[in-house]
């Protein structure tokens, strides 16, 4: 009811002028939010492989929009109490994964706080041209068959 309230008034846009640029932000949103989601979860799937540190290799189906560490997390190859935030500003590496090289050019450049994060828990302090934090990378349909490392856990992160 409160969303087809909020399409109604989205379709007014004249009356628009007088809210609040939050009330306009919450009505776009919703607008957006309401017709992605009617779309199928068939459409939405991603799948592609990873491998474990001990050289297997499994298919994992993950969702347009989920982050890779959910997606792993989802399937069993990353320890969910290792990495429960998706934030940068907290992040601590726990979700490092390789990627493989074919597909570096389908996948956004790493920012600055992802490269630095990744070289701070580098034992060596350089970077891997391979390593990503899989709660940085975004699944899209450009990414379907892609392949994926998971290193061993760090001593640190077995405690």
């Amino acid at each position: 009811m409160a969303v087809a309230n909020l399409h109604r008034l989205s379709s007014q846009i004249p009356r628009l002028s007088s809210l609040s640029f939050f009330s306009k932000s919450l009505i776009s949103r919703t607008t957006t939010t309401t017709s992605s989601s009617s779309a199928k979860v068939s459409d939405r799937i991603v799948r592609f492989s990873a491998i474990n540190f001990d050289g297997h290799k499994r298919e994992v189906i993950g969702l347009t929009g989920q982050t890779l560490l959910k997606s792993l997390i989802n399937t069993g190859l990353i320890d969910p109490d290792s990495h429960r935030l998706e934030e940068i500003d907290a992040c601590s590496a726990h979700c490092e994964v390789n990627i493989a090289e074919e597909w570096f050019d389908k996948l956004p450049p790493r920012s600055y706080d992802e490269e630095y994060v990744l070289k701070r828990n580098s034992r060596a302090r350089v970077l891997n041209k391979h390593s990503r934090l899989g709660c940085q990378v975004v699944l899209s349909h450009d990414l379907q068959g892609m392949v994926v490392a998971v290193p061993e856990p760090k001593p640190w992160d077995t405690n």
